[in-house]
């Protein structure tokens, strides 16, 4: 699945977006699978109430079921202004 990332989490990652192969059930598995790879993950990760998780380009939580999707993106929460 393709996995983005936005703002300072791309910053922490070094990477904009990137191809995951996995076997996580649930979102949380999934970034439990990323801050296991490296410290620039784990960093990135590290407090997860100051992310959100976008699922095939719908808001979602971190409970959220993986099967069948395409895309997964992670970001700072939105101010409005």
């Amino acid at each position: 699945m393709d996995v983005l990332y936005f703002a300072w989490v791309r910053e922490r990652i070094g990477v904009p977006r990137e191809v995951v192969e996995t076997k996580a059930a649930t979102v949380m598995e999934l970034v439990e699978e990323l801050r296991e790879r490296e410290e620039r993950y784990g960093a990135a990760f590290a407090d997860i109430s100051a992310l959100r998780v976008a699922v095939d380009q719908q808001l979602s939580d971190f409970d959220a079921p993986l099967a069948g999707v395409r895309e997964i993106a992670f970001f700072p929460p939105m101010t409005g202004g």
